[in-house]
């Protein structure tokens, strides 16, 4: 284990897969105590079996952060069993379909905006208020995309809820830097998961156009948006509040 995190309580929503699941193993790496969110209790309880198994502390919740009460109960079930929240990575996302504007149905809007915006909104509420209760430094990252700093065709609702999703970084860390809380983003590139395995499958050749788009060529490992979310949520990065960090392989620097 190292000590990016060490001593460090973490809350990490949509943890069952993908990004979120690779921030458990690494934030437990790095000496963190993390406590799982997401829908799927058999993953939930899987994922943390797995990270106990390899001497990290670790516990679970099921929670759908499109669930006010659910958001709420999460960050309690963190403070009641740990005694204090020090860090959140709102990871929790929808990516919806790959469909033309005009054509796009309003349960596609809704649901993405449900999951990508009022999940993270739930969610900052909830861990912002703890937080304002623990003394040491405490910190957030929220997973947004390059869809939330430039424009991708064929999906308006994931791209205005990830642009939210910067908004609503800049405005917390902006509203409570001098209570010491950072409030940061990643915004990551193409990354295999479940989301983009999807979108993949349906749309054959999508991922070599994306990657031809990317100086380095290639889609990311969920780790290597994880290490990221790591490193902002530590110690090692005092001064940086309000920040997104592409971790996009050099896509939005085109």
């Amino acid at each position: 284990m190292s000590d990016l995190l060490h001593d460090r309580v973490v809350l990490i929503t949509g943890a069952s897969s993908g990004i979120g699941a690779s921030a458990a193993r690494v934030f437990s790496q790095e000496g963190a105590t993390v406590v799982l969110a997401a829908r799927r209790e058999d993953r939930l309880a899987s994922l943390v079996t797995e990270l106990k198994d390899k001497g990290a502390q670790a516990s679970y919740v099921v929670c759908d952060v499109t669930v006010p009460q659910d958001a709420a109960r999460a960050v309690d079930f963190t403070v009641d069993t740990y005694g204090r929240l020090d860090s959140a990575f709102n990871n929790a996302g929808l990516g919806g379909d790959r469909t033309p504007l005009h054509l796009m149905g309003d349960d596609v809007y809704d649901a993405v905006m449900d999951t990508n915006v009022r999940g993270v909104w739930n969610c900052l509420r909830h861990e912002i208020a703890a937080m304002l209760q623990n003394p040491r430094g405490c910190s957030i990252v929220n997973n947004s995309s390059v869809g939330g700093l430039v424009a991708i065709p064929a999906a308006a609702p994931y791209i205005a809820a990830k642009h939210a999703v910067v908004g609503l970084t800049r405005a917390a860390a902006d509203e409570y830097a001098k209570q010491g809380i950072r409030v940061n983003a990643v915004a990551p590139g193409t990354t295999r998961s479940e989301i983009t395995a999807d979108w993949f499958g349906r749309n054959p050749g999508l991922e070599e156009m994306v990657n031809s788009m990317t100086p380095q060529g290639r889609t990311a490992e969920p780790e290597e948006i994880a290490n990221a979310a790591a490193w902002l949520l530590s110690d090692r990065c005092p001064f940086l509040t309000g920040t997104v960090m592409p971790v996009d392989g050099g896509f939005v620097n085109q």
